[in-house]
């Protein structure tokens, strides 16, 4: 099991993919080149977003140390470690650098037969394609302003 993310692992871009029948899907070539293929998956879901969030271990190792260090009572601390904890699911990549998404957390997201990859710089998240055009068109917005503000 390969446990320590390289340094160099960033994953960016947007990849659409499809899910095969026993809900497995391709990672990109150049993020399984990275070296990781051990990975923690979480669903996120709220009223406007449906996604489930993908992090190597080291950056799911991080979000324990996140929360522990939040300006909140440490039982409420416990509480979220333990809920975090509890949403993931251990995934691999195979030989072909396929994961095996949750049958139950692709409900959860509302994925269908259409994905779409999405770099995160540390992490990736997997959305359906048609949330994932809804969503990027707010995206698309609020970063042409940011890049405009940052000279890009």
């Amino acid at each position: 099991m390969n446990t320590e993310t390289p340094a160099e692992a960033i994953y960016s871009g947007e990849f659409p993919r499809s899910l095969d029948a026993k809900n497995r899907v391709t990672i990109p070539a150049s993020w399984v080149s990275q070296g990781v293929v051990d990975f923690q998956v979480v669903p996120k879901t709220s009223e406007k977003d449906s996604f489930l969030v993908v992090l190597p271990p080291k950056e799911f190792a991080q979000m324990e140390a996140k929360i522990l260090e939040l300006d909140k009572p440490m039982d409420k601390k416990r509480i979220a470690v333990r809920a975090f904890y509890s949403s993931a699911r251990a995934i691999a990549a195979d030989k072909q650098g396929r994961i095996l998404l949750p049958e139950d957390y692709c409900k959860k997201a509302g994925l269908g037969t259409e994905v779409v990859l999405v770099g995160g710089k540390s992490r990736f998240e997997i959305w359906d394609a048609s949330r994932w055009r809804a969503a990027s068109e707010d995206l698309s917005a609020a970063f042409q302003e940011m890049a405009a503000e940052i000279g890009l």
